[in-house]
């Protein structure tokens, strides 16, 4: 007997079947677009076959005997990278932090918070580079346009992760200070503030990471850093050098990445306290924190 006699013979109504029209329909619709923008694009498959080919042919150029002649120019162009990452990191926080908790939910008002959303979903919307370009024309060419390329691209999601994070911060303290007479600001100083802080200077961590990674691609229009001499000798076809470049733009962002997540670690986690063990003299001492 099937499962729907069985509920009919008790009197119980079963739930219809949902339907799988609509996720049909949207799957269907998806694949369309996809082979779509594939026909429309000049591509030569019987090309791909010999992409793994050029693969290793121009890896042995570049990898198999690099040229670390050029080494001490590209590590000072890689701290002047890091440096761009890290001017534009902190433009980005100083802005986006005020813009981002006015933006909030029970601090901005609506008049304030849907305008400054907005701007955040404009900003996040323009890629740095086109950033940077635009910046070319009253800038220059100088590390200067590529800091603020990445402050000014940074501050739409930056402002996003800030005010998502006040919002998610529970309402117990809130209500406490506006129990005690505390108004808006006071509500933002004392409650929202110190409860979301943690999670905000996890983001601006982040978004360092993200810079320095940006950096490098900002370098390939002009803006100076590690980017621009690889642009450069990839032109000239230098690939012993390039392979030693993209060496140092690979060791460089690893060790950044590291440091950056033990510090975004001890930020959001605090200090943990290692396993006490016993003292010769029968007493338990802690053996330190890190």
């Amino acid at each position: 007997m099937s499962l729907n006699a069985s509920a009919r013979r008790l009197g119980v109504d079963l739930p219809a079947h949902p339907s799988r029209l609509a996720p049909t329909l949207v799957a269907v619709i998806v694949g369309v677009v996809v082979l779509a923008a594939a026909a429309g694009l000049p591509i030569d498959w019987s090309d791909l076959g010999a992409i793994p080919g050029q693969l290793l042919h121009y890896g042995r150029l570049m990898f198999a005997d690099p040229n670390w002649e050029k080494l001490p120019r590209a590590l000072f162009e890689t701290w002047r990278s890091i440096s761009m990452a890290w001017i534009g990191a902190i433009l980005c926080v100083l802005v986006s932090i005020p813009l981002g908790m006015l933006a909030a939910r029970g601090v901005g008002p609506v008049w304030l918070r849907v305008p400054l959303r907005a701007v955040f979903a404009v900003v996040r919307a323009i890629p740095e580079v086109i950033i940077a370009l635009l910046l070319l024309t009253v800038t220059g060419l100088t590390p200067f346009t590529g800091a603020l390329a990445l402050g000014i691209a940074g501050i739409g999601t930056q402002g996003k992760w800030v005010y998502e994070a006040i919002e998610s911060v529970q309402e117990g303290a809130s209500e406490a200070v506006r129990a005690a007479g505390g108004g808006t600001a006071e509500v933002a100083r004392w409650a929202l503030w110190p409860a979301a802080a943690p999670a905000i200077l996890s983001f601006a961590l982040y978004r360092f990471e993200i810079n320095i990674r940006t950096s490098a691609v900002l370098g390939l229009v002009g803006a100076g850093g590690i980017g621009s001499m690889l642009a450069n000798y990839t032109n000239f076809r230098e690939w012993d050098t390039v392979g030693m470049l993209l060496i140092v733009v690979v060791v460089a962002t690893m060790l950044m990445d590291a440091a950056s997540g033990a510090i975004r670690r001890r930020i959001t986690q605090g200090a943990r306290v290692r396993d006490a063990r016993r003292s010769p003299r029968g007493r338990r001492d802690v053996v330190g924190i890190h």
